[in-house]
């Protein structure tokens, strides 16, 4: 097949994301739309999810194609399933852009780190440069997941190299992963820019609490995310037993906003453990519900499990917690500190009784969850929003176009020198 080259003078770039819909993913699409305004002409590869089901659409000026997924069963074969699936489907409508829009560059989300199999090829046979968006630490992810290091955790390690062997540039989310990158994926420092998954101002509106959502309760504690074995849900439930025991029944509501494989079986293990009348399990939730609970909520939590994933990874629940200036409770894990500063307490990690303690604190200190608060606001505003992020992204696509000169020089460079003497003066 024929492939049309890119025209006009708008540098154009795919975006290729597996494990959320757009404009779902938040991350992604601050991305593609900080782009679109900085005129570039952006597509993106995404999945169909419940709610972003359309085939093909046009937002805020990005070209959106989403392909059907197969869902995992959260089992390391029903994962591979889902990533072969992907991987089809990236394949085949990534021709589609390109026969029908064309794009110099690929911009590449994990996870899985099985995209570079489709920037290689585009890469190889139609120079096509290639941007990995490092969004998680995928070996780690697996050893969170599955508590072990098998032949498929090997596998995600040699995927992962080869992602960094392919990429011209590497985007970090943060300080731990721009080191890995340089380490583990030998990748030079000029070429690893820390975009930061900053929450939109814009998008994250203060707004009044709805006391309904309170469900009678004196205080309502928030959290929004994956419900999934990482994610400590099971330890949350833990604490919110410590922290009824203390309180009295119905005093302390906790609000869960966010699907996942674990979904049901926490709801099962609320009600076991007999504090289902205090919790309201949303789902996956509209942006709507989502600024409802966390502006109504005094304080929100974090209960991630301690893993080496966890602990490298910075959290956009985190993020958007602050972006609402709302106190936090969370394990003490490294980049959950570097985040949320003093907007913060830490519990011990994985230990619920104290994790109870820390959100009790919060509850009869009602001045120090507003000086807590206004620091979180404090610190996004200052240095943490999108907007801070902005030039990184910038500045690394600048880079990958500073290197496809480079290299297009440096070829042109070997042809004339192939050619013999007396072919540089004639031309």
């Amino acid at each position: 097949m024929r492939m049309k080259a890119s025209t006009g003078s708008r540098k154009k770039i795919l975006i290729i994301v597996e494990n959320l819909p757009v404009p779902f993913d938040r991350r992604v699409w601050s991305e593609a739309t900080t782009l679109a305004k900085n005129d570039y002409d952006v597509s993106i590869v995404s999945p169909a999810l419940k709610d972003y089901e359309t085939p093909y659409e046009v937002i805020e000026g990005v070209h959106v194609w989403r392909h059907p997924l197969l869902q995992s069963d959260d089992s390391a074969l029903g994962y591979l399933k889902e990533y072969a699936s992907a991987l089809y489907w990236q394949f085949r409508l990534a021709f589609e852009v390109k026969r029908r829009r064309g794009f110099d560059v690929i911009h590449a989300c994990n996870p899985p780190d099985l995209v570079f199999i489709v920037a290689a090829v585009f890469k190889l046979f139609f120079g096509t440069r290639f941007i990995f968006d490092h969004h998680d630490l995928s070996p780690e992810l697996y050893e969170a997941k599955f508590e072990r290091r098998d032949i498929f955790w090997s596998l995600l390690k040699l995927f992962e190299r080869l992602t960094f062997a392919f990429a011209d540039v590497s985007i970090a989310t943060n300080e731990s992963y721009r080191e890995i990158a340089i380490k583990r994926g030998r990748m030079r420092e000029s070429d690893v820019f820390v975009v930061r998954s900053g929450p939109n101002l814009e998008k994250l509106q203060i707004r009044p609490p709805r006391e309904e959502i309170k469900k009678g309760a004196d205080h309502l504690i928030g959290y929004v995310g994956v419900i999934g074995r990482q994610e400590g849900i099971d330890l949350l439930i833990e604490a919110a037993k410590h922290v009824i025991a203390e309180r009295g029944p119905g005093k302390t509501h906790f609000a869960i906003v966010g699907g996942g494989p674990k979904l049901e079986e926490m709801k099962k293990l609320a009600s076991d453990s007999g504090v289902a009348a205090d919790f309201t399990f949303y789902g996956r939730a509209s942006d709507e519900v989502l600024l409802d609970v966390l502006n109504t909520a005094d304080i929100c939590v974090n209960p991630d499990r301690a893993t080496e994933m966890n602990d490298k990874s910075t959290m956009n629940k985190i993020m958007e917690y602050m972006a609402l200036g709302k106190p936090i409770v969370q394990f003490d894990l490294h980049e959950g500190r570097q985040s949320a500063g003093g907007a913060s307490l830490y519990a011990r990690r994985d230990d619920p009784q104290d994790f109870a303690k820390k959100i009790c604190q919060l509850i009869v200190q009602k001045s120090k969850r507003e000086r807590m608060g206004a620091i979180a606001r404090e610190r996004i505003a200052a240095r943490l929003s999108w907007e801070h992020s902005v030039p990184e992204l910038l500045k690394a696509y600048q880079r990958v176009f500073e290197k496809g000169r480079s290299k297009a020089a440096a070829a042109a460079a070997a042809t004339l020198a192939a050619a013999g003497p007396g072919v540089s003066e004639a031309s």
